[in-house]
């Protein structure tokens, strides 16, 4: 049987630089998608594909998202007083998601480097990676449609394999990310027989770009600790991964749901604007507000 996946790493160490000036003094994982901070949606996909513990690895000036996790019970008093019960429910709710630890990436060199922080958290147990930026809108969480594979190629290959989650990337875009040279044994299961961390678009093997989700066995540790800075000056994930690769099966879900690019402006606010017209609360209003609108 395979290893039950109960760990979780976000990295959330980045400097956020295209969000500048927001993320001056403010992290990006912080920023709000509606009402709630980028970071609390990918918390609760792990939470909902049976995450037990999440550590999340942060950086100078990230003390935010350790507060918003945390209880707070000047907040909760004064609201009490207010007699906003229900203010202070979901409050508390926040707090309560899930047992979340925290270790610090003191230099920002690479989410291969990143990654690497959690290992003493992780020990000697496969694990799930989720990036904040990276958030997808879909019935079944992402995560939980990834470890639905992990379980199924683990137990066919009677050892623990690593997953990556997918997607179709047209164009020159696709330069933009790890990229998969993979075989689909299966619609939108694929066996991955090379990666390629951003190449030139020529170059790409396929059109499937790696996004922020991850199932990854601990030897990943070793190859990390082995992987000299690639693209950007940076300990790339997916050169460890490459490493990784030659002894150990890789497979790739292209899973169903919308990713949207929280990490990129226009993303975010294409982000924005769905979430918001699917909520009960929010969405009539808008929808009439956007449909006013005299666009050219």
């Amino acid at each position: 049987m395979p290893q039950k996946i109960r760990k979780a790493v976000l990295p959330a160490a980045g400097l956020g630089t295209r969000f500048l000036p927001a993320t001056k003094a403010s992290p990006k994982e912080m920023l709000p998608l509606v009402d709630k901070p980028l970071i609390q949606y990918v918390v609760e996909e792990a939470v909902a594909s049976g995450i037990e513990s999440v550590i999340i690895v942060t950086g100078r000036g990230k003390t935010a998202i350790e507060d918003h996790f945390d209880i707070s019970f000047e907040l909760e008093n004064l609201l009490r007083e207010r007699g906003k019960d229900e203010m202070v429910e979901e409050a508390r709710a926040v707090s309560s998601l899930a047992r979340i630890s925290y270790v610090r990436q003191k230099e920002a060199l690479g989410l291969g480097h990143a990654i690497l922080q959690a290992k003493d958290f992780v020990e000697n147990e496969p694990f799930a990676v989720l990036l904040a930026d990276d958030i997808v809108d879909a019935e079944v969480p992402a995560l939980k449609q990834m470890l639905s594979v992990y379980e199924e190629m683990s137990a066919h290959e009677k050892r623990d394999v690593s997953v990556l989650g997918t997607m179709s990337v047209a164009g020159e875009a696709i330069s933009r990310f790890g990229v998969l040279d993979a075989e689909e044994i299966r619609p939108g299961v694929f066996r991955v027989r090379d990666m390629i961390e951003k190449p030139p678009f020529r170059e790409a093997p396929s059109d499937l770009a790696i996004i922020g989700r991850y199932i990854l066995t601990p030897d990943i540790f070793d190859e990390i600790e082995k992987t000299k800075p690639g693209a950007g000056g940076e300990i790339q994930i997916t050169d460890a991964m490459r490493a990784l690769l030659k002894r150990r099966p890789f497979y790739a879900v292209r899973f169903e749901g919308t990713r949207h690019d929280a990490g990129d402006k226009l993303g975010f606010l294409i982000a924005n604007v769905e979430f918001a017209l699917k909520r009960p609360d929010l969405g009539p209003q808008f929808r009439e507000y956007l449909r006013s609108l005299k666009l050219e």
